[in-house]
């Protein structure tokens, strides 16, 4: 027997539940089908466990030094078993408010495989969905007014590269670890690759980054690039950039792995006890009934419209599954946007130049906006204000006192065109950032705006009078 919904949604992530509640709360019956937990990849393996993991690493590597503090700890030891626990106490509380959501909006969960099904007997237009359910039970179909696809993204490979998820990871796999291991080479310096090289030297463990571009973290700012090479240099870690991996050259043997890269072309061999393989994220759009519709595909990623509709204008789709930015408060909002276009609410879809991107390493590292070579491409003439943390007391009372904040503006007109940082909790500094350019607001009026002391917000008013030479404190 077929189940009327006026929306199902095709995953449970981030976005997903987030449609579903938008949807919910405006009184649409609704439908999630999910093959794994609700919360997806972003609360069971991506942002949660791995940001509970680096905040486990923080503070190992902050009672290090805690003499410098005058606090006398005596001997220091790790517990990562401890740690891992921590881990899954976080997200198993997380999954369970989510959980709770879902019951408080009357939100059905189809725990299985979902699949759009064509034209049939349910439906004249393509869209009803058949889900393979996990228990074995008969097939469940769902007969929607609308669809949101919300499946994701899953890591990309290496040709060549076994990926076991014992000796060579993805991040799935290295968030399971039991032990740490002594050594171990990531592969890929963008973003989840530059967390877990400071999350693991933090932990101990001896850190090679081989990235193929010249620099690590290639979408973010020059400056921000080189800073956080240097730093996380300083720190030991070792950074090989313009590194071509052959992943049909990995070997093992005993404790040890091995696999040879192009550098500079010239082919060198990397050893470890481990490989984390982070070379970006590909969309899941295989097996979920895609070649049914009329939907279209470019490199696997489902293509929208502005309102986040598919080629099937009652199919819509949002998150990693249709590339951009693909990070969980892009999604949430994409979803937040779909739900209310089929609301026939008016939209305005997500500008990425307003969307801040995080990075939670040691330090963070975080910007929204142009870069100075974006800008300078566009045809800008810029002017540009950077500021030291040294030079802001709480940055030196927390004891976190490197990076810098670069504010870029608009030579023209003052417009904000983009903020990078690198320093102490930047992760939080960057919603001020975000919000001027929300609201189009200018270099000047940043700096207008009283920032109390002493706190590490005072950096983005210096910042701010930077652009036009009239930092106070430095």
């Amino acid at each position: 027997m077929a189940e009327e919904y006026d929306l199902v949604i095709l995953g449970g992530g981030t976005g997903g539940y987030v449609a579903a509640i938008r949807a919910a709360q405006h009184n649409l019956k609704v439908a999630i089908v999910e093959k794994a937990k609700v919360g997806g990849t972003c609360l069971h393996n991506g942002c949660i466990p791995s940001k509970a993991l680096l905040r486990s690493a923080e503070v190992y590597a902050t009672a290090k030094k805690a003499e410098q503090y005058g606090v006398e700890i005596g001997e220091l030891t790790l517990n990562f078993t401890k740690a891992q626990k921590r881990k899954e106490e976080v997200v198993n509380q997380l999954h369970q408010g989510v959980l709770s959501l879902m019951k408080k909006g009357k939100i059905n969960i189809y725990e299985g495989t979902g699949r759009i099904l064509g034209p049939s007997i349910f439906s004249p237009t393509p869209g009803t969905i058949s889900v393979e359910m996990n228990d074995g039970s008969e097939n469940v179909m769902l007969v929607p007014q609308n669809v949101i696809i919300a499946t994701g993204s899953s890591p990309s490979t290496i040709p060549g590269l076994n990926m076991d998820e014992e000796k060579v990871l993805t991040s799935n796999g290295a968030l399971a670890l039991k032990e740490l291991p002594k050594s171990i080479i990531i592969v890929g310096g963008g973003v989840i690759g530059v967390e877990w090289a400071s999350m693991l030297n933090d932990f101990g463990v001896e850190v090679t980054i081989l990235e193929y571009g010249q620099d690590i973290l290639p979408q973010s700012d020059q400056d921000i690039s080189n800073e956080a090479k240097r730093l996380l240099e300083n720190r030991g870690i070792t950074i090989v950039t313009n590194a071509k991996v052959d992943g049909t050259s990995l070997k093992t043997e005993n404790q040890s792995i091995s696999i040879e890269a192009e550098v500079n072309n010239e082919v060198t061999l990397f050893q470890s006890e481990k490989i984390l393989v982070s070379v970006g994220r590909k969309a899941n759009t295989e097996d979920i009934g895609i070649s049914n519709t009329e939907i279209e595909l470019e490199n696997s990623f489902i293509q929208v419209n502005k309102y986040y509709q598919t080629k099937e204008s009652h199919i819509y789709a949002i998150g990693d599954v249709i590339g951009g930015l693909q990070l969980a408060h892009v999604a949430t909002h994409e979803g937040m946007k779909a739900v209310d276009h089929i609301l026939q609410k008016k939209v305005e879809a997500v500008d990425e130049q307003t969307v801040p991107i995080c990075v939670y390493s040691r330090p963070e590292i975080a910007s929204v906006g142009l870069t100075e070579k974006e800008a300078k491409k566009r045809g800008h003439s810029i002017k540009v204000g950077k500021f030291p943390f040294k030079a802001i007391g709480k940055a030196l009372v927390y004891g976190e006192a490197e990076g810098f904040v670069k504010i870029i503006a608009d030579q023209n007109n003052q417009d904000l065109l983009g903020v990078h940082m690198i320093g102490p909790h930047v992760t939080d500094l960057i919603s001020e950032a975000a919000l001027a350019k929300v609201l189009d607001a200018a270099d000047f009026e940043i700096a207008e705006m009283i920032h109390p002391h002493p706190t590490l917000s005072e950096i983005m008013g210096e910042a701010a009078l930077a652009v036009d030479g009239l930092a106070i404190h430095m």
